[in-house]
């Protein structure tokens, strides 16, 4: 299951906003209110995180100088 990130929705200028996360499944709808508090909240949308490696034996091409004419055979130019 994932874990998303989710923010109180502030009512007033100055409220504190809190964050938290909470782990749930692809078919869950989104929260609407803090599980604790009942607080209105929205869910936060991050750029996540990916991991790369290029480990002995890896069959990844190597990715060259880039996408443009000549150098990395996308077809695009």
């Amino acid at each position: 299951m994932p874990t998303y990130t989710y923010e109180t929705i502030p009512e007033r200028d100055g409220d504190f906003v809190e964050r938290f996360e909470l782990r749930q499944g692809f078919d869950e709808a989104p929260l609407s209110t803090h599980p604790e508090t009942g607080a209105p909240v929205r869910r936060v949308i991050s750029g996540g995180m990916g991991v790369m490696t290029r480990g002995a034996g890896a069959d990844l091409p190597d990715p060259g100088a880039g996408c443009g004419p000549g150098s990395c055979g996308c077809g695009r130019f």
